[in-house]
C-alpha cells in the first residue's frame, strides 16, 4: 500500500488543505472536465456525477493510483446555488439566503486505479443562516470576499459568524472534502493511518 500513490483531482486550495490533515503523502492534479449541470439532474445526482467524472479523468492520467474527487451543490428551494464570482452575485444570495436553510451536497468519489473500481458517496449537509441585515451581510462579504464558495460563505473562517446552524454528519463536509467518508474509503481501499507502537 506503501507504493499507491494518491492523488487529489482538484484545483481547490480548500480541498487540498483538508487532505493534508491525514498526514498521507499526496499530489495534485485538475481535472479538465465539463461541469455544467445535464437537464433534469437532480443535485445530488449531478454532484456525484462530477465527483466521479473528475476522480476518473485523472485516474487515466495515472494509472493505479488512488484518486480523490469531490464536487459540492448547494440548494435552495431544490434550486442550484452556485459560486457568486463577484460581490454584487454574492451580496444577492446570501440575501436570499437569509433565515433560510440550504442544502449543500458534498460528492466524494476514490477511483481506485490498481483495478479500476470506485466508492462514491453523497454526504448532504443543512445549513441554517442567520437572518442579518444588508449591511451586515455586505460588510462580511468586503471582509472575507468568498466569491468562489457555493452560498457565499467560509463556514471555517468569518463565514461561520453568519450561519445560526450546521447539522452534517461529516463536519469538513461543508468546506469541501468529507474527511470521515473518504477516510473510511481509503481504509477500504488498504490505506493504514497509524502503525501501532512496538
Amino acid at each position: 500500500m506503501k507504493t499507491t500513490k494518491i492523488i487529489l483531482a482538484s484545483s481547490s486550495a480548500y480541498r487540498r488543505e483538508l487532505l493534508s490533515r491525514l498526514q498521507l503523502p499526496f499530489s495534485v492534479d485538475v481535472p479538465d472536465i465539463d461541469e455544467s449541470p445535464l437537464a433534469g439532474a437532480t443535485p445530488s445526482a449531478t454532484a456525484l456525477r462530477l465527483a466521479r467524472e473528475k476522480a476518473a479523468a485523472v485516474a487515466a492520467r495515472h494509472p493505479g493510483a488512488l484518486v480523490i474527487g469531490s464536487d459540492q451543490v448547494a440548494t435552495l428551494d431544490d434550486a442550484q446555488i452556485g459560486k457568486p464570482g463577484n460581490h454584487a452575485n454574492a451580496l444577492a444570495q446570501l440575501q436570499k439566503m437569509r433565515g433560510r436553510e440550504v442544502v449543500f451536497h458534498t460528492a466524494l468519489c476514490l477511483w481506485d486505479g490498481r483495478n479500476n473500481t470506485y466508492q462514491l458517496e453523497d454526504i448532504r449537509t443543512t445549513v441554517k443562516f442567520r437572518d442579518l441585515p444588508d449591511a451586515e451581510l455586505d460588510a462580511y462579504l468586503r471582509i472575507e470576499q468568498p466569491y468562489d464558495c457555493a452560498g457565499s460563505a467560509k463556514n471555517e473562517a468569518l463565514g461561520i459568524a453568519i450561519l445560526e446552524r450546521i447539522d452534517s454528519s461529516d463536519p469538513t463536509a461543508l468546506t469541501g472534502l468529507p474527511l470521515i467518508a473518504l477516510t473510511g474509503m481509503l481504509r477500504a481501499a488498504g490505506v493504514t493511518f497509524f502503525q501501532p507502537c512496538q
